[in-house]
């Protein structure tokens, strides 16, 4: 991290028309692994994809039992500094909406608005038979009674939620479906082999095309799901600015690189933001 890369960012920042896109790394601070940044964990399993979820019983009890557990560490997770300065920018006039790859919630509980969450949210379920919604914390409840003393031991938290748990730890491990019409229950996340909902996608790239300047923190841009936005922005001629710990494959379509902690990068900017603005 330079000061003339923060101080070049906290000028396109305090130009204002940015929209933010951010990636597991500006979560890592809370407590939340990344999946490919110095702070990450290697996966270890193959995520979950939604065809393994409704179709095999035995994969869906696995997820549940190793997401169960895991969710210990996303729920009770709080914002950090990267957090909070994004939503102190978004105070100041400099930062509009926030395009999210997360789905952790953390950007709201840091006090951000006009957050699109492209993958969904961990606290929210989702009946795939009736459509019902209800919070992961009611689930929780219900899961925590129909397993009593269920508490194996964990290996690793992976980024997405849920933990490494050997096979032979889930043996008995009871699953619970819709209270309303006895369907299947399913984290209102995207999962692998599913597709963002066509209205989240066209209104994350409203925010683009309408931004000075896409601000991307904490993510590699390894999978196009968030590097399509910035591939967009380029095109446009919106310029693409990327905060990151590690490799970006993003940084051939930047005009601006700073490589550091988001934790103590942001707070900097903001920091640089005010001064203008309190004058």
């Amino acid at each position: 991290m330079t000061d003339a890369g923060v101080a070049r960012l906290a000028g396109w920042v305090g130009d204002g028309g940015v929209v933010v896109l951010s990636g597991a790394g500006i979560s890592t601070e809370s407590g939340i692994p990344d999946y490919r940044g110095p702070s990450g964990v290697a996966r270890r399993a193959t995520p979950m994809t939604y065809q393994e979820f409704t179709r095999d019983p035995v994969a869906r009890r696995r997820y549940w039992a190793r997401s169960h557990l895991g969710w210990r560490t996303v729920g009770d997770a709080a914002p950090n500094a990267g957090h909070r300065a994004v939503a102190r920018l978004q105070e100041l006039a400099a930062v509009g909406g926030i395009v999210t790859q997360n789905v952790d919630g953390l950007h709201q509980a840091g006090g951000a608005r006009d957050v699109v969450e492209l993958h969904g949210n961990l606290a929210r379920v989702t009946c795939l038979g009736c459509g019902a919604g209800s919070s992961r914390s009611e689930l929780e409840h219900r899961l925590t009674e129909a397993n009593p003393g269920f508490a194996p031991a964990v290996s690793a938290v992976n980024p997405d939620g849920d933990v490494t748990l050997d096979d032979d730890a889930l043996d008995g491990f009871v699953v619970v479906d819709c209270t309303a019409c006895g369907g299947l229950l399913k984290p209102d996340v995207v999962y692998f082999g599913e597709t963002v909902p066509p209205d989240r996608v066209s209104r994350a790239f409203g925010l683009v095309m309408a931004a000075r300047t896409l601000l991307v923190l904490g993510s590699s841009l390894t999978v196009m799901s968030g590097r399509r936005f910035v591939l967009r922005a380029a095109k446009e001629g919106i310029r693409v600015a990327i905060v990151n710990q590690g490799v970006t494959r993003g940084t051939p379509y930047a005009g601006l690189v700073v490589d550091g902690p988001l934790g103590a990068v942001l707070p900097e900017i903001v920091r640089r933001v005010e001064g203008p603005v309190a004058a």
